[in-house]
């Protein structure tokens, strides 16, 4: 059965998408919303990010999907990979941060941010 939110971080749209039996998850649908596409406009670099607030993991069903969407964008020369950003609480004001599972600390995450240092 396709998993209701438990919180209000949601549009009407992706409601009324959750309410609709005839396209359950277990029909075999499935999305996922794509928290960032961070670009930067001067150099074309670019890449996906995914945030997570208190150390929540992705999803089995968003792990597959951002599998499809990785191999649809390698042909990019541009293109630096999907990345996930955790939050020990909502931000890097309150908590420690993590990349791709790596404790970090700000600045490093300004120069992943800046496409200046690779995870």
């Amino acid at each position: 059965m396709t998993k209701q939110r438990f919180d209000n971080h949601s549009t009407e749209f992706g409601l009324w998408l959750r309410s609709q039996h005839d396209i359950d998850s277990k029909l075999g649908f499935a999305t996922t919303n794509i928290d960032y596409l961070w670009k930067n406009t001067k150099t074309g670099n670019w890449m996906l990010i995914e945030e997570k607030r208190y150390m929540a993991k992705p999803s089995w069903s968003q792990k597959e999907l951002f599998k499809v969407i990785h191999k649809s964008c390698l042909s990019s020369k541009k293109y630096h990979g999907i990345h996930l950003i955790q939050f020990e609480k909502t931000s890097p004001e309150d908590g420690k941060v993590y990349l791709n599972g790596k404790l970090i600390t700000n600045s490093e995450l300004i120069n992943f941010l800046q496409f200046k240092e690779a995870p």
